[in-house]
């Protein structure tokens, strides 16, 4: 089962490595999309954004206090499902089926980043292949 949990990780934290990355690429994109969001300091938030998506994602994958950056995947999906994802706000039916949809994708990834939190904070690095212990455990 070692295999698959470490699989598991690496295909659930691709997407923030990836998203991560072009936050820093595509930053000019991505600075002005938060300024029309209305984000506070856009191109300061969208290059903290990028690495601690890169950070966290790395973290799941490799096992390095992957409890920690499965919780900084979390509260970020989640803030950004509430800054960048408003669709209560949108007047336009496609604009908030759009904007739902990715809302609901940042929720649901959330609650799978919180799930990889649980089972590190209480299995430790018994979920796979990991590099260093729970931070949770160690807390304890």
């Amino acid at each position: 089962m070692d295999v698959v949990t470490l699989i598991a990780r690496i295909l659930f934290a691709l997407i923030f490595i990836s998203s991560g990355l072009n936050h820093f690429t595509k930053a000019e994109a991505m600075t002005g999309y938060a300024t029309f969001k209305k984000v506070p300091a856009p191109k300061l938030a969208n290059l903290v954004s990028g690495l601690l998506l890169i950070a966290g994602g790395l973290s799941i994958i490799l096992g390095v206090y992957a409890d920690l950056g499965a919780v900084v995947i979390a509260v970020l999906l989640v803030a950004m499902a509430l800054k960048m994802h408003d669709f209560w706000a949108q007047s336009d039916a496609q604009a908030k089926q759009t904007e739902m949809i990715g809302f609901f994708k940042n929720i649901s990834m959330a609650g799978g980043a919180l799930f990889i939190f649980a089972a590190y904070a209480t299995e430790g690095s018994d979920i796979g292949f990991s590099l260093t212990e729970s931070l949770w455990q160690l807390a304890k």
